[in-house]
């Protein structure tokens, strides 16, 4: 790699570890309890903070493919800045919504900017080979700040209780500083608007648009979103919604919680940060669609094991979810369209996901409430299990490795049916880890 090269992977290390290193995540329920809040108010909060980051999504992906999804990460940080301290000014029921509020509206500037900023970047250097491995050891490396940081949160919080919110400021203007060191990306399209020549109008609407006709041109595009959706979904509840009441079934006591969640994002770290480990027999579509199987059936698996066993399967969880992000992600990038709206199409597969996840999120309520947690978790994974399988052969059926149709995914070896970038050949397995040089 370029030396430039070397610099975005390690500025996109640090903005990713700073800017999602909340320290307030194990205890936010505790602290708007304490702070007066009922169950109801919470959990409405957190509905509303679903339904926000789906709203902000497609604006916030536009604005990043207008200004440039470099400037677009400096504002996400400066508002996840903002977001962190109000509960600490407003510790209250409008505080604690407008603080989610934000989240939501920094996180989404930052979704598709992130990933598209990075992609891009190590495009433009001639690295985009080493893009699936940089994706997966920037979440790695997120994931075991969390493991060292969270665990301080109880005796910090002893000296001060607002200590997890404005560290959680804190680690969010560390990651404004990586986002304002990071270079320019002179090539047009690349990820920075003022590197790309302007297009007249100017609307926000014309990259809406551009979005809408890359998916109508790209069937596989779109599939491979809703493909995703079952990683997102599945990992997200598990580990947000589903992580407490699963351990509380099975006597698991709420002192050893933490040491569970930290063995989980242990090995998710691990995974996220080696997806090249997967056999390059499967393609990486075949592995998402695996992937996504195997996480229904250890979450199914839950509901018959002992408290071991339970432990155990929770961290077999985590380490598949760990191997599925990067490389489906790294499926989704390969796949857009030689100079499409990147940011905004990675926008529109996060609203895919976060919409689900919405919605599974009131369904997951529904049966905590009637008692019937086993009873979702089985449903879950017979879902799918079904749906799964059905849309990975009509993805196999639609595969763009057909003479008629060009190639992309470097590295990855994914297929991009609009690329063009080289002419179809055999298809490109994942990649092994022969001379590959670690990532700084």
């Amino acid at each position: 790699m370029t030396p430039a090269a070397r610099r975005i992977i390690r500025l996109n290390n640090g903005f990713q570890l700073l800017f999602n290193l909340l320290w307030w995540m194990p205890v936010f329920y505790a602290y708007q309890r304490a702070a007066g809040l009922s169950d109801g108010q919470i959990f409405g909060i957190q509905s509303i903070y679903y339904v926000a980051f789906c709203l902000f999504e497609v604006p916030t992906g536009v604005v990043a493919d207008r200004v440039g999804a470099r400037n677009c990460l400096r504002a996400g940080a400066v508002v996840m800045t903002a977001a962190n301290m109000v509960p600490v000014l407003t510790p209250s029921y409008t505080g604690f919504l407008v603080h989610f509020l934000a989240i939501a509206a920094g996180r989404s500037l930052t979704s598709g900017a992130a990933s598209a900023c990075l992609y891009d970047g190590l495009r433009a250097e001639g690295a985009d080979a080493h893009y699936l491995r940089a994706e997966g050891t920037a979440r790695a490396l997120g994931l075991a700040a969390k493991v060292v940081c969270w665990p301080l949160v109880g005796p910090l919080m002893s000296v001060a209780p607002q200590s997890p919110y404005v560290l959680s400021a804190a680690s969010a203007a560390g990651s404004l500083g990586c986002a304002l060191a990071l270079p320019r990306i002179a090539a047009a399209g690349t990820g920075d608007g003022r590197g790309a020549p302007r297009r007249r109008g100017g609307a926000l609407l014309r990259d809406m648009r551009a979005a809408l006709r890359a998916l109508r041109s790209s069937p596989w595009l779109a599939l491979l979103m809703v493909q995703g959706v079952a990683v997102f979904t599945l990992s997200r509840i598990c580990q947000v919604n589903l992580f407490q009441p699963v351990l509380l079934q099975h006597g698991i006591a709420e002192s050893t919680h933490g040491g569970v969640l930290a063995a989980m994002t242990v090995a998710e770290a691990v995974a996220s940060a080696r997806p090249q480990w997967l056999s390059p027999r499967l393609s990486p579509a075949a592995w998402v669609s695996l992937l996504s199987v195997l996480l229904a059936a250890a979450l199914a698996g839950t509901t018959v094991g002992g408290p071991w066993a339970v432990v155990g399967l929770l961290c077999a969880f985590a380490a598949i979810t760990g191997f599925g992000y990067p490389v489906q992600r790294k499926l989704i990038n390969d796949a857009i369209p030689k100079g499409a709206p990147r940011a905004t199409l990675l926008s529109v597969e996060s609203i895919v996901d976060r919409g689900v996840c919405a919605v599974a999120a009131i369904a997951a309520g529904a049966y905590l409430a009637a008692g019937r947690l086993d009873t979702l978790l089985w449903q879950s994974a017979a879902v799918t299990c079904v749906l799964i399988p059905v849309l990975h052969l009509v993805l196999h059926r639609m595969s763009p490795l057909s003479p008629a149709r060009g190639t992309g995914g470097e590295g990855a070896g994914v297929v991009s049916a609009a690329a063009g970038t080289r002419p179809a050949e055999e298809p490109v397995a994942l990649p092994v880890d022969e001379g590959v040089a670690p990532h700084p």
